[in-house]
């Protein structure tokens, strides 16, 4: 190849990079083209509204959480964080916030959450393989019991199949990851492996998101979604 033509394919390449041609306007950064994945940080959001491109759920009794972006001086990203903030404490509540798209069976889920309070729960989780309100995966850690456990919720019944016990501090960012291939399953916690366990009870690909308990008021930052398939 002469440098002419050379020169001229690494322009197309970087065209086509950008979203130039096709007359499309999107920009993809070298991570999501690299590993197509995707963060939401909450900082292009309208504060004290809800984020756009989310849907919201409540599993069992009790008002509908309330999730809405509001800045924060700590928050890991800067400046804006997502929040549940209602809190009221039926103990059978869990409010639920989902990424509309994309729609994955193999994935490897982030997020960074701080619980703020709760006297009933101090819980931030992460939902996947979300099917609908009442069936899907959670994985949660909580603050009053010093625990990360993974269920499936059936027909709006948790069931728990792993757990850990191990430090989770109130009023302190920390960070929660799942990774699920298959049966196969993989639970972090403030970077240490903490749960590996298999269950087949949703093996569909669905929706991703975040999770709380009761009257669990908790901020939740960086949510990042990575397609293992």
């Amino acid at each position: 190849m002469n440098r002419v033509l050379f020169y001229a394919s690494v322009i197309v390449r970087a065209l086509v990079l950008a979203g130039v041609l096709g007359g499309t306007s999107y920009l993809f950064s070298a991570e999501q083209a690299k590993t197509d994945a995707t963060t939401w940080s909450f900082d292009q959001d309208h504060a004290s509204e809800a984020p756009k491109g989310f849907s919201f759920g409540r599993t069992g009794q009790g008002r509908p959480g309330r999730w809405v972006v509001q800045a924060e001086q700590d928050a890991p990203s800067g400046p804006n964080v997502l929040a549940q903030v209602d809190t009221d404490a039926t103990d059978s509540r869990f409010p639920v916030a989902v990424v509309n798209e994309p729609i994955l069976r193999d994935v490897r889920l982030s997020v960074k959450c701080k619980p703020v309070s709760g006297e009933v729960d101090q819980a931030c989780g992460l939902v996947f393989r979300y099917q609908d309100e009442n069936n899907y995966y959670v994985t949660r850690a909580n603050a009053l019991e010093g625990n990360v456990r993974l269920y499936h919720v059936v027909k709006g019944a948790r069931q728990q199949f792993a757990e850990w016990g191990g430090p989770v501090a109130s009023g302190v960012w920390h960070e929660l990851v799942v990774e699920a291939r298959g049966e196969q399953f993989t639970v972090y916690w403030d970077g240490q492996k903490v749960i590996t366990a298999q269950d087949k009870t949703f093996l569909d690909p669905g929706k991703v998101g975040m999770w709380t308990k009761a009257d669990s008021v908790t901020y939740f930052d960086n949510l990042r979604v990575e397609s293992l398939e």
